[in-house]
């Protein structure tokens, strides 16, 4: 297949511009930002999973007899807990999760921020010979 007939860009978009080594540190900065984006935003989506399993473990938790043990689990073992430790053990762990979260919460919107601030210096600079979109 011919780059002819399937151009990339149109041939009035394209520059002719020679990348600086600042440049090319700016693009690697770039790339590396938004492989980390991709793995925060992927465990933020783990652990929003989790914590909604927890809410309902929660909601299941309180429907049980006080009198019985419930079985809890710790690493690969399940342990049998009095009730009430089973619930304080569930609320400790969804505070855990629910300030994991806002931290990555926090780490996407600084990293979120800073592409923007490279984007609009890469465009400016290649303009549409460049594509800094994320699919």
């Amino acid at each position: 297949m011919s780059s002819d007939k399937f151009p990339l860009l149109q041939r009035k978009d394209e520059r002719d511009t020679e990348v600086t080594w600042e440049d090319q540190q700016r693009i690697n900065t770039f790339s590396k930002l938004n492989t980390r984006m991709e793995r925060l935003e992927a465990e933020y989506k783990r652990q929003k999973i989790e914590k909604e399993y927890l809410d309902d473990l929660s909601m299941e938790i309180e429907l049980l007899d006080e009198d019985l043990p419930v079985p809890y689990k710790i690493g690969d073992a399940f342990v049998m807990l009095p009730l009430e430790e089973a619930q304080e053990r569930v609320e400790k762990e969804m505070e855990s999760i629910d300030q994991h979260v806002e931290d990555l919460d926090s780490q996407i919107s600084d990293i979120s921020s800073q592409m923007e601030d490279l984007k609009k210096v890469l465009y400016k600079r290649f303009g549409n010979s460049i594509n800094l979109e994320r699919s």
